[in-house]
């Protein structure tokens, strides 16, 4: 077999190598991430699956340099947001959720948004990070304050996107010790 061959994946096989080979990216080319590669990230986030289909997710999507730089400022475990040309915040509605018990379901269905917004940014190509917001208050505040969100929008969560500044391999996270079947 020739060595400069690529591997064909099955594609059954694709979403699993996806799911498998994501890394969180801190370091970012300046590279500007492409409007329709954005549009693709977004489509993905919003192909989630929600709580009785309520769709909670919304988006507020942050290229502004100072904007980016304010965030890395705020939180310091955020450092990584002003090196990436662009970021995402999840955010949710509160009035597209359950009352009473089920209120809290939004945050669940925008973690499923997140999660697919980050597997499509690595099978474009593109590096991110998962920077949680809610349910730190400060946080939380800060962002709504800065991003003028209104009062039934809170943000879940910070995604800093962009082109990665250098490779990263995956970790081999796999733990059978934290598997149980049937029982504890």
């Amino acid at each position: 077999m020739d060595t400069n061959e690529e591997k064909v994946v099955a594609p059954s096989q694709l979403v699993l190598n996806n799911i498998m080979t994501r890394t969180s990216i801190r370091d970012y080319t300046e590279k500007p991430v492409e409007k329709e590669k954005v549009e693709l990230m977004l489509r993905a986030a919003m192909s989630a699956p929600s709580a009785g289909n309520k769709q909670p997710w919304r988006f507020v999507v942050i290229k502004d340099k100072n904007t980016l730089q304010k965030i890395s400022a705020h939180f310091k475990t955020m450092g990584m947001v002003q090196k990436a040309p662009m970021a995402i915040v999840l955010c949710g509605d509160l009035t597209k959720t359950f009352p009473g018990d089920g209120l809290g379901l939004w945050a669940e269905d925008v973690s499923a948004a997140t999660e697919n917004l980050l597997l499509a940014a690595h099978s474009l190509g593109l590096g991110a990070v998962w920077c949680g917001a809610y349910p730190m208050e400060g946080r939380v505040t800060i962002l709504k304050e800065m991003l003028k969100l209104p009062e039934n929008i809170i943000p879940l969560n910070v995604v800093p996107i962009g082109y990665p500044a250098k490779a990263s391999a995956p970790k081999d996270k796999w733990k059978p010790e934290n598997i149980h079947y049937e029982v504890w």
